[in-house]
């Protein structure tokens, strides 16, 4: 870790003589623009998309309706260098840049969501019914948000009503006995508005398998209820309230036996008052609050409970911050806050609670019209781990009209979650157990003691220290190039550097005969590629879009293997065994070496009538090691690769009347065996009303 932050100091240097000798100018030319497409995510301040020095993508509302998409995973999905990965039970985590879900921090108007039970964060619970856009930002963004933000952020900003009365009403009745309603309604004078939006959504869920008695996704019903309230005081001061409940049922079956119910409900609390103070200075106080429970029970036959379990997670955070407008091109923002975590969890050696204290400092310059430099930091407190200091630069310089280039590192970190420090699970039908890192010192003793263990294999006094957050050093350089006005193209290239990843190890073998699993800091990996895409638009009525990812994800301890020739393989289990070279080594599991998309959007306005086509591409990849190695090489069996293709119609009528058809997955493609998220043809039809 000293290393990685030494070469940390290194860029921060170079950066800084870069603003030292660099000449002043009188404006700052993104500000003498019009911000057609601004994004706050990527620096916490509103920032004109095209000028930020930092690789980050914008999904308009446009799009988003135009799709007829119901959850976030399906716009997600269609984005360059992202895809969903399923988890068990039909939920979706999103991978970036070849980073697990884990990585990736969620945000709904710039507050975190929360509900990782087993790592990932399901993004198919949330709505695309009232989002304005979806704000993705690549590369470690730890320096503004602290953990979690190891690969980057992803910002769901939903939507602010127009002036006076208005409202929407949206249903979709699709394949599967799918059926979405949503219904937003807003009011907005001089100093006050407020919207309301509620959304249900159910479905009979699906099957791939017909060979076993489960449903790949069971049915379900959820419904999403979100108001924001705003007001203005006077032309200084503002207040801004939010709030969201989310509630879900889903049929929970183990096998033909057991039988029972999983419940979700998850509320959000917002509050944020701004005042500006004059052309200098302004500053908010926020307040966050949040908790997601979990419920789920299994029957016997009989109806007799056979388990039961609860996940509750508490999360509250007060933030102040404050800008400070140096010059006309010199800004300054910076902000103090505390997380307080809590969680009650079946299986849990205790009630643990987090306390972090954080604190943040960006400084974004125009030392001349064509640079722009962005220097921010981070330090966080953490009351269960080692406290982490997150620093990040970035530039961006104006080769010409047409062409720009840009870069950026910085620092990222994932802290181990409540389950890698304090579960305490035994398996009741196997008889393995699994610790959670601070457990270890309570538990062996107390088995060795009740004649559980049959010998240890890792010592108690290598669990006394504290276990290390993950932590990466993400760098991203790329160009965005404008052929014309009517042809835009970008490109990045990058690599994360991830030390101290957690994985689990066997630490103490148990008298069954089963095994005793704790968590331990030991993976070196890395990921690395380019991204690019394209942006057509010919005419006001045609728009072309696509995108392609390159990546090459490996572990750093198996690359060396595969050099040092230690690694063997076996083509059948019966045939001898051969020496794999370095090129045999594939990578991670569940990573893609090619991703591309591509979309296509007209619009007839004579019919008024819009219609598109998307497709998505995900070359081959590995689940498991199938040869005995333990690594992912050449020689295991792989998924193939597959594309997707969606077609979606929207008619107009009579202004406020709007009917949708399409058919998403045109083809039918499915893969029953290991693509439990993609469920076969679905076929649809929309309507939509304007108030």
């Amino acid at each position: 870790m000293s290393l990685n932050k030494n070469k940390i100091c290194i860029y921060f240097s170079l950066f800084f003589s870069l603003i030292a000798f660099a000449q002043e100018v009188e404006t700052d030319s993104t500000e003498t623009k019009q911000l057609d497409e601004v994004i706050v995510t990527a620096t916490r301040t509103v920032r004109q998309l095209s000028s930020l020095p930092l690789p980050a993508q914008l999904v308009s509302k446009k799009e988003i309706k135009s799709v007829n998409s119901l959850r976030l995973s399906d716009i997600l999905n269609e984005q360059t260098g992202l895809i969903t990965v399923p988890d068990f039970g039909g939920g979706e985590g999103i991978q970036l840049q070849g980073l697990d879900s884990q990585y990736t921090l969620v945000l709904i108007d710039g507050v975190p969501l929360i509900g990782r039970s087993a790592g990932t964060l399901d993004i198919s619970r949330i709505t695309v019914g009232n989002i304005k856009q979806i704000e993705i930002v690549k590369g470690a963004s730890s320096s503004l948000y602290g953990s979690e933000a190891l690969g980057g952020v992803i910002n769901i900003i939903t939507e602010n009503p127009k002036y006076g009365f208005n409202g929407e009403l949206n249903s979709r009745v699709g394949s599967f006995n799918t059926l979405d309603n949503s219904f937003n309604l807003g009011y907005r004078k001089e100093k006050f508005s407020v919207s309301a939006f509620v959304n249900s959504f159910s479905s009979d869920g699906y099957d791939l398998n017909a060979n076993d008695a489960l449903n790949t996704v069971e049915p379900f019903k959820n419904h999403t209820f979100n108001t924001k309230l705003t007001y203005n005081f006077n032309e200084n001061t503002s207040l801004f309230l939010s709030g969201r409940y989310y509630t879900q049922n889903q049929d929970y079956v183990a096998s033909e036996d057991l039988k029972g119910e999983s419940d979700i409900n998850e509320w959000n609390a917002h509050a944020k008052l701004s005042h500006t103070y004059n052309e200098k200075w302004s500053s908010y106080f926020e307040f966050y609050a949040t908790r997601y429970m979990a419920d789920e029970y299994l029957n016997n036959t009989d109806n007799s409970r056979f388990s039961e379990s609860d996940f509750n997670q508490l999360l509250l955070r007060p933030e102040i911050r404050a800008s400070y407008k140096a010059s006309e091109k010199s800004d300054f923002i910076g902000g103090i806050g505390w997380n307080h975590e809590t969680l009650k969890r079946t299986d849990f050696s205790t009630n643990p609670e987090f306390n972090s204290p954080y604190a943040y400092l960006q400084y974004d310059t125009n030392p001349t019209e064509k640079l722009n430099v962005i220097l921010g930091a981070r330090f966080d407190n953490h009351s269960e781990y080692k406290s982490q200091f997150s620093p990040k630069a970035a530039l961006r310089y104006k080769l010409s009209n047409k062409i720009a280039v840009k870069g950026s590192v910085g620092y990222g970190f994932k802290a181990p979650d409540f389950r890698q420090l304090y579960f305490d699970f035994t398996n009741s039908s196997v008889g393995y157990t699994v610790l959670g890192y601070n457990a270890v010192t309570t538990a062996i003793p107390q088995m060795e003691a009740n004649g559980e263990l049959a010998n240890i294999v890792v010592p108690i006094s290598e669990f006394e220290n504290e276990l290390n957050p993950e932590n990466s050093i993400g760098i991203n350089v790329g160009a965005d190039y404008r052929l014309s006005n009517t042809v835009k193209v970008d490109l990045n290239v990058f690599r994360n550097n991830i030390e101290d990843l957690i994985d689990t190890r066997v630490i103490a073998n148990k008298t069954n005969g089963q095994n005793v699993f704790s968590y331990y800091n030991v993976h070196k990996v890395f990921t690395q590629g380019l991204e690019f895409n394209v942006n057509w638009k010919p005419s006001n009525n045609l728009k072309l879009m696509g995108g392609y990812q390159l990546l090459f994800a490996k572990d750093k301890a198996a690359v060396d293997a595969f050099e040092n020739g230690e690694v063997y393989a076996r083509l059948t289990p019966s045939s001898p065994s051969f020496q794999l070279k370095k090129e045999d080594y594939f990578g991670l599991y569940n990573r893609s070496r090619h991703m591309a998309n591509f979309k296509i959007f007209y619009t007839f306005e004579r019919w008024k009538l819009d219609a598109n086509l998307r497709g998505t591409y995900r070359s081959k990849y590995g689940l498991y090691d199938t040869n005995g190695n333990t690594y992912l090489d050449k020689y295991d069996e792989f998924v193939d690769g597959y594309s997707t293709w969606d077609i979606a119609f929207n008619k107009t009528l009579y202004k406020n009347y709007t009917l949708g058809f399409g058919i998403d997955n045109v083809f039918g493609f499915t893969d029953t065996q290991n693509i439990s998220n993609i469920s076969g043809r679905i076929i649809y039809g929309k309507l939509n009303i304007q108030i």
